[in-house]
Order: structure tokens, then C-alpha cells, then sequence
């Protein structure tokens, strides 16, 4: 994995599927700009505390989902060439409801009860 200042110069090609681009020891290191579709491991690959990522609706706000099985709710990387996550990503605010799944380096957003994507 890539550290922080140290992200793969072809990472940055636009296009790409959703991956890990670093892994960083603290999540005061995850770099304020991430490649599109990339996502950044806080701990090691083999103690992973937290993933971080740009909300795939486009609108700035950064998710951080915990990865540590002690803690309720937590999500597992099934995958991460292609990144999957589970459970479903669902970000509330009073302005907006980004709710999808992260699979196979794709999003899927998940539809309201009138059948609206929303993001």
C-alpha cells in the first residue's frame, strides 16, 4: 500500500474501479484530495480500523465507515482489488440521503420507496 504523499501517479487516471490507493497509520494522514474511486485504509491491511473515501455523489463529503468487528454498526472489505464493502453505505443529513452498496469496485445506489435513485 501506498502511503500518504505517496499515491501511484497512474492511481489518479479517471476511469478506474473503486480501490484502496494507501494506507495510513492515523486518520489525521488521509490526504485532503483522493483519486476518484480511491479509498484509504486507517491502521494496516491486517488490523484495518477505519475506510475513508469521497462520497461517490459528488457533492464533498467524506464517509469513514469503522472496520473494527468490536464496534456496532461495522462494515468488512470482502474485496480489495475491486472494492466491496458490506453492509450498504447510507449517509442522512437533513439536506441530503446518499444510500448505496460498494461492489466490485462499482456503486450501486440504492432506490427510495418511489423508486428514485438518490446521491
Amino acid at each position: 500500500m501506498a502511503r500518504v504523499g505517496r499515491i501511484p501517479f497512474w492511481q489518479w487516471i479517471p476511469g478506474r474501479a473503486w480501490r484502496i490507493v494507501a494506507a495510513v497509520e492515523a486518520a489525521d494522514e488521509i490526504p485532503e484530495r483522493l483519486p476518484s474511486c480511491g479509498a484509504v485504509i486507517v491502521g494496516s491491511l491486517q488490523r484495518p480500523k477505519w475506510l475513508a473515501f469521497d462520497c461517490p455523489c459528488k457533492t464533498g463529503h467524506r464517509i469513514m465507515v469503522t472496520l473494527d468487528p468490536a464496534l456496532w454498526p461495522h462494515w468488512v472489505i470482502e474485496n480489495e482489488k475491486k472494492l466491496s464493502i458490506s453492509p450498504s453505505v447510507d449517509y442522512q443529513t437533513a439536506e441530503r440521503r446518499c444510500h448505496y452498496l460498494v461492489t466490485n469496485g462499482k456503486i450501486i445506489w440504492v432506490k427510495d420507496m418511489e423508486g428514485r435513485s438518490r446521491g
